[in-house]
């Protein structure tokens, strides 16, 4: 790609999974890749113990807030991440959408949210890899 490629992560609450997808890629990445997240029906605030999991590996989510998907997210988007988020998110034809089957962590304990986070971050990790070296 001879432009940055922008990435959109989308779940349901926009509190849990794809917040911290959303920090890990920004982590991994910097600023060779846009990222952004959103949630079809967002909540108050992203989940706490999400932000513990991702503050044990140094990452600091704490100005992040859950946001409403917009069509504009998806139509800036190379690639589109679901997870949990079934039908909400707009198909546009050219897109590359993924859907990450992951654990969701709203109520769970936060030794049960560290495989996810970890899960996550392999994730991401592979993806940056991909669209760097494209």
């Amino acid at each position: 790609m001879t432009r940055r490629p922008t990435v959109l992560f989308v779940c349901v609450h926009n509190a849990g999974r794809s917040q911290m997808a959303a920090a890990l890629l920004r982590d991994v990445a910097g600023d060779r890749i846009e990222v952004l997240s959103a949630g079809s029906e967002p909540a108050d605030q992203v989940n706490p113990v999400a932000v513990a999991a991702l503050a044990e590996v140094g990452i600091d989510l704490g100005e992040a807030s859950p946001r409403i998907l917009a069509v504009d997210d998806v139509r800036a988007s190379d690639v589109v991440i679901t997870m949990g988020c079934g039908d909400a998110c707009p198909i546009f034809p050219g897109k590359r959408y993924e859907d990450w089957a992951l654990d969701d962590p709203a109520g769970q304990p936060l030794e049960r949210v560290r495989p996810i986070r970890d899960d996550i971050r392999r994730r991401v990790e592979a993806l940056a890899t991909e669209l760097l070296d494209a």
